[in-house]
């Protein structure tokens, strides 16, 4: 894809760069006002742009805030893509396109430029597990688990602005195209791989009965309803300690938000 890895005409480079920095900006823009925020006039401004000229390159907000959300899975994915193939816990077939390493990369840039750099995220982002903890000592199968509940902390932490744009408050007056979920349903099928390859510890709890009637999100993925619960428990816990982590609401606390996350997880993996 030309925007992504400078092939095509000088023509299609040149837009796929013009369409590049508009990115950039408004990733800067979400830095300071957020997703709702977002003005595709000021951003032609601070490019010296007309309005007009840049709705030549997006036909408008929507679309803008789509490209972002489809960056920001991109990068999520691959992430984890990295973290599994080198675990051998990846899902057949499941290898990322190369244009979605692109999106991936070039997400990564963008998010930088929003300039998230805050004391929170900047520890956190370097913060090792804890020595005693069974996520970094567990067999290898618990481990893939484990890895890839890093690999989002360190995702998430790396540009707070992003993780907040796809999982944070939803933008008022944006509806993501079904297109979107795809790269979301990736990302679960990953983790409902991971979950699927650890031992049973305990008795099927009641809300893993009521999980088989209401399993549509897992996409037709095989996961019994212990691996489905697993996965669900990881992902609402695991992100509501990173939700409160990235917003820098443990500032002052006084305790290391890499242990809790440790410690959540530690938890997750021995229930």
């Amino acid at each position: 894809m030309a925007e992504a890895d400078g092939a095509g005409t000088p023509r299609e480079r040149y837009r796929a760069q013009v369409r590049a920095e508009i990115k950039q900006h408004a990733w800067e823009q979400i830095g300071t006002a957020g997703a709702s925020g977002l003005s595709l006039n000021a951003i032609a401004k601070q490019m010296g742009l007309s309005g007009p000229a840049l709705y030549r390159y997006f036909s408008g907000r929507d679309e803008l805030i789509t490209e972002l959300v489809r960056d920001a899975y991109r990068s999520l994915a691959d992430t984890l893509h990295a973290v599994a193939a080198e675990s051998g816990s990846a899902s057949p077939g499941a290898e990322p396109s190369a244009s979605g390493k692109a999106a991936g990369a070039e997400s990564s840039v963008s998010g930088k430029a929003a300039g998230a750099e805050s004391s929170v995220s900047g520890k956190a982002a370097g913060a090792e597990p804890s020595a005693t903890g069974k996520a970094a000592t567990g067999t290898s199968r618990t481990a893939d688990l484990a890895e890839l509940a890093h690999a989002l902390r360190g995702w998430a932490l790396e540009d707070p602005n992003r993780y907040f744009l796809v999982y944070g408050t939803p933008v008022p007056g944006y509806h993501a195209p079904d297109d979107t979920t795809l790269i979301a349903d990736e990302i679960m099928r990953m983790l409902l791989d991971a979950c699927m390859a650890l031992p049973p510890r305990r008795e099927p709890a009641p809300f893993a009965a009521h999980i088989v009637e209401h399993r549509q999100w897992a996409e037709g993925h095989p996961a019994p309803p212990a691996a489905l619960h697993k996965a669900l428990t990881f992902w609402t816990r695991l992100h509501g300690v990173l939700s409160l982590e990235a917003a820098g609401h443990f500032s002052g606390m006084g305790f290391d938000p890499a242990r809790l996350f440790d410690a959540e997880l530690d938890d997750l993996l021995d229930g």
